[in-house]
């Protein structure tokens, strides 16, 4: 049978630390048997998880002979690893072991050197503190895992979830993971990644930057077909000393940021109101709905319906006026 150890650190988040337990503990083969047999590990007799004291049945010898080890993610994920668990853990690598974290879990994960050179990925919140604490890892926080076979991460809450499933599905198979799946109440894959759940602000500029009036002009004008030509001439400067002052300023280009400004209103726009894609896409200021849909999808991860399907709130929103109610009457697509 396969082992799971599941490493429960000081102040660790109990979502993180039960998921894998509920996952993988319930999982049966086609004959009923258990999938796998789960071990709670900890570094002391008590752990603090926050809300409760967690007792842990076994140590940290609980990790030796396990086939998986899951690090699920802390309250404080800069908390120096100690001796005893970095070596533990670089030692459960050098056997072979498989070695999992969940959403702030990949900060100890890293500090044992184990993703030195990986793609890793953590909850999107916390992923500019993770490549800046740990620039040797490649952090991708727009997808919900990154599997690099013997090391595997996830980013935030549900998908240390879908990371679980993953694993079954590559230990035992489809069949076997999508039963998984249908007790966790959860798709087996969800469409899209991370990037559909980031809060994603306009890039920083410093207060009373020069820039300030221009970009709130084009703030006020996304629904205009602006090119860099345009932004420059309202700006009073040439497109070369533009491109310079907002790389200098935002850290982009003109164009980048227009493109991003535009995303955020249509994320808006398809979460409060019912207007038809082709509408928010014109609102928006993209010359077609397909290219709205193709930049979209390039910033989220997921395609405007799919996004609308998740975060919209229909009940409140504000209908579109051409939406008509009555008998045999055509609504707006």
């Amino acid at each position: 049978m396969h082992t799971v150890a599941v490493l429960a650190l000081d102040q660790v988040i109990p979502f993180d630390l039960s998921t894998p337990i509920e996952v993988f503990t319930r999982t049966r083969l086609p004959d009923g048997r258990p999938g796998y047999q789960v071990r709670v590990c900890a570094e002391r007799p008590e752990t603090d998880a926050g809300a409760f004291t967690l007792r842990a049945p076994w140590g940290l010898d609980g990790l030796r002979g396990a086939d998986t080890i899951i690090v699920p993610g802390t309250a404080a994920p800069e908390t120096p690893l100690t001796t005893e668990v970095r070596d533990a853990l670089r030692a459960a690598a050098a056997d072979g072991t498989r070695i999992a974290s969940i959403c702030s879990g990949t900060f100890p994960l890293a500090a044992t050197g184990l993703l030195n050179g990986l793609r890793a990925t953590t909850h999107w919140a916390a992923a500019d503190l993770l490549a800046a604490a740990h620039p040797e890892v490649d952090v991708d926080p727009g997808v919900l895992y990154v599997d690099n076979g013997q090391i595997l991460t996830s980013a935030g809450a549900a998908a240390g979830l879908d990371l679980c499933l993953h694993m079954i599905r590559r230990d035992y198979g489809s069949a076997v993971a999508a039963d998984a799946a249908r007790l966790s109440v959860m798709p087996l894959e969800r469409e899209g990644g991370q990037a559909q759940f980031i809060v994603r602000d306009h890039p920083p500029t410093p207060q009373g930057s020069t820039l300030d009036p221009l970009l709130a002009w084009l703030q006020d004008n996304l629904g205009r077909e602006l090119t860099l030509a345009d932004i420059a001439a309202h700006a009073r400067v040439s497109t070369r000393t533009l491109i310079r002052r907002f790389s200098e300023q935002t850290g982009t280009t003109p164009l980048q940021w227009l493109h991003r400004a535009r995303v955020r209103q249509a994320q808006h726009l398809l979460e409060t109101t019912h207007h038809s894609v082709e509408r928010i896409a014109a609102q928006v200021g993209f010359g077609s709905p397909t290219a709205f849909r193709d930049r979209f999808k390039r910033t989220t991860g997921v395609s405007p319906h799919t996004y609308r399907r998740t975060f919209g709130r229909h009940p409140s929103a504000t209908r579109d006026p051409r939406h008509r109610q009555g008998r045999g009457m055509a609504t707006s697509r």
